[in-house]
C-alpha cells in the first residue's frame, strides 16, 4: 500500500493517472499481472512506442514495475502493479506546507517507558512476543521489532527526535498514528478516553470509538488471528500557537507550543495514556507499518522558522 501524506506528494501519481490509456493499463495489469508490453499494445490497439511511453510515466510515479523474462519470441517485458491500495492524507500540510519541516518515523516498539495493565500484548510482524496479558513482555528486547501493541489501561511514552538547530523556532508539531481502543476479542462500539501528553504536560483527550475487528486489517500479516485487533483510525495530533487539535479541526485542549517551551535543546516525550479512573476506560491499541490499514509508524513533523541566533540573544529572546 502506498501512503501519501500530502496532495503535493501525490501530484506525480495524479499526473501519471491523468490519461484514459494509463488508467486502462492499470486496470488490465490488476486483472492480470503477467501482461507484457506487447500484450498491452495489442489489447489497447496502440503502438508499442506509445505503450512504452505510458508505462514509463507509470513507472516514474512508482505505480508499476517492469520484469524482464524469456518468452517464445525472445525477451518480454512484463508490467506489474506495485501497490494494492493508495491512501492520500488530505489533512497533512494543509496549513503549514509553506514552512520547512523535519519529519521522522518512530516504530511502535521504540517506547522509552511504559505502565502496562491487561488486557495487553505486543507482536512483531512475524510472531507474538511472549504471552498475552503479561506486562513483563513489554521489557523484552524483541519489542524493538514490534508492529502492534495494546493495553487495557496505563500509558506508553516515546522520546521523539528533536532535530531543531540553534535559531530554529518550532511553529507547529504534527504527530500521526493509527490507533483504536482495546477490548478482549474486539468490539467496534467500545469507547476509550485516550489522553495525550508532551513532556508530562497534558494536551487533551480524544475518545476512540471502538476496537475494530469486523474485518481483516488491510496490511495485517496473514497469520494474524481474526478475533484480535485488526485496524484503527488514522489520527493526527496537532499542536501550534492556537492550541491542541485532533485532525486540525477538533480542538481537544488549550495547550500551545509556547506552553511546552520546546527549543533546540528540548526533550520531546510523547505519552499515550488511558487512566484507570477515566469515564471510558477502554484501553488503546497502536498499529505500526505492518499492521492495520495504514502502512506507517508514528509519524512526526516539526514545522519551524529560522531566526538569527545572535540577534535573538541581543534581544533576550529564547527560541520557542
Amino acid at each position: 500500500m502506498l501512503c501519501l501524506h500530502s496532495l503535493q506528494e501525490a501530484a506525480e501519481v495524479f499526473k501519471a493517472l491523468s490519461t484514459p490509456t494509463r488508467l486502462q493499463i492499470m486496470e488490465l495489469i490488476y486483472e492480470n499481472d503477467n501482461l507484457s508490453m506487447n500484450d498491452l499494445a495489442t489489447t489497447l490497439n496502440v503502438t508499442n512506442s506509445a505503450i512504452t511511453l505510458h508505462v514509463s510515466k507509470l513507472e516514474s510515479a512508482g505505480l508499476v514495475t517492469i520484469k524482464t523474462t524469456s518468452g517464445k519470441r525472445g525477451v518480454q517485458k512484463i508490467v506489474q502493479p506495485v501497490h494494492d491500495r493508495i491512501i492520500i492524507d488530505m489533512f497533512s500540510d494543509r496549513n503549514q506546507n509553506f514552512l520547512p519541516s523535519y519529519e521522522d518515523s518512530i516504530a511502535v516498539g521504540h517506547y522509552t517507558r511504559c505502565d502496562i495493565h491487561p488486557t495487553c500484548g505486543i507482536c512483531t510482524p512475524k510472531e507474538i512476543i511472549g504471552e498475552f496479558d503479561d506486562p513483563r513482555v513489554f521489557s523484552y528486547p524483541e519489542r524493538f521489532q514490534a508492529g502492534i501493541l495494546w493495553l487495557g489501561y496505563g500509558s506508553i511514552t516515546y522520546n521523539l527526535p528533536n532535530r531543531l538547530k540553534a535559531g530554529q523556532v518550532a511553529r507547529e508539531i504534527q504527530i500521526s498514528f493509527e490507533i483504536s481502543s482495546e477490548c478482549p476479542s474486539y468490539n467496534n462500539d467500545y469507547p476509550s478516553d485516550i489522553h495525550f501528553y508532551i513532556n508530562d504536560k497534558f494536551l487533551g483527550s480524544w475518545v476512540s470509538p471502538g476496537d475494530f475487528g469486523d474485518r481483516k486489517g488491510m496490511i495485517s500479516p496473514t497469520w494474524w488471528p481474526a478475533p484480535l485487533n485488526q485496524y484503527g483510525l488514522l489520527k493526527t495530533l496537532l499542536i501550534n500557537d492556537k492550541g491542541t487539535f485532533i485532525d486540525g479541526t477538533n480542538r481537544i485542549g488549550d495547550t500551545t507550543l509556547a506552553d511546552l517551551a520546546i527549543d533546540y535543546n528540548s526533550t520531546i516525550d510523547l505519552t499515550f495514556a488511558v487512566p484507570k479512573d477515566t469515564a471510558n476506560c477502554g484501553g488503546l491499541t497502536l498499529f505500526g507499518e505492518d499492521f492495520g490499514d495504514y502502512s506507517q509508524n508514528i509519524q512526526m513533523k516539526i514545522y519551524y522558522i529560522s531566526r538569527n541566533p545572535e540577534a535573538m540573544e541581543q534581544h533576550g529572546t529564547k527560541e520557542a
